[in-house]
């Protein structure tokens, strides 16, 4: 558990400069470099991101069960989790309407990803690990929110093509990861084939 709560201290604490700290990360980055920036945040966040990954491994091994969530909460959890696709997506895709409208669909990616997979399982680990992405994705959400309201961003121009797109890779990347990537990834399927 120790090289869990680590982990998550090490690549969300990197992922949070701009929520406590932004006026520090601007003066840091234009002293030292974009690309000198990058490359620490990179290493931090790769380290991080292993030590999550081993540190949850390892917890899995010997589970503390808190709860067991009802059947339906799988159902539910998929359901999200689609719609945490689309978000994703939309992240990347130019012009289309979700992007326009949420201004941050990755940010709310995270929370609809965190909390569908709280309300999915009730093991110890999987609350420190996906309680902390959900803090982490308010606290980041609200941050950039504020930003917005300081320096409006342009508006974006919008197509019902890169909408439509951005829906069905979405919906396709939701639906490989469901049925095949989450089993060979993580070891478990999701939805139970």
């Amino acid at each position: 558990m120790l090289e869990l709560v680590l982990g998550l201290l090490i690549f969300l604490g990197v992922h949070s400069v701009r929520i406590f700290a932004d006026d520090w990360r601007t003066r840091t980055r234009e002293r030292i470099g974009a690309l000198p920036w990058k490359g620490v945040y990179s290493l931090l966040s790769i380290a991080g991101f292993v030590l999550i990954v081993c540190g949850f491994g390892q917890t899995r091994l010997a589970p503390v069960v808190l709860w067991v969530p009802p059947l339906p909460m799988r159902h539910i959890a998929a359901l999200l989790t689609l719609v945490t696709f689309i978000f994703l997506v939309a992240a990347y895709v130019p012009g289309n309407a979700i992007k326009a409208r949420l201004r941050h669909p990755m940010i709310l990616g995270v929370k609809v990803w965190a909390l569908s997979h709280l309300l999915a399982n009730g093991q110890l680990a999987h609350v420190v690990l996906f309680g902390a992405f959900l803090l982490w994705a308010i606290l980041d959400f609200r941050a950039s929110r504020q930003r917005d309201r300081r320096d409006p961003p342009a508006p974006l121009n919008t197509s019902a093509i890169a909408t439509v797109l951005t829906v069905v890779v979405g919906v396709a990347a939701w639906a490989g990861f469901a049925f095949w990537g989450h089993l060979h990834l993580i070891g478990k399927s999701p939805m139970g084939v």
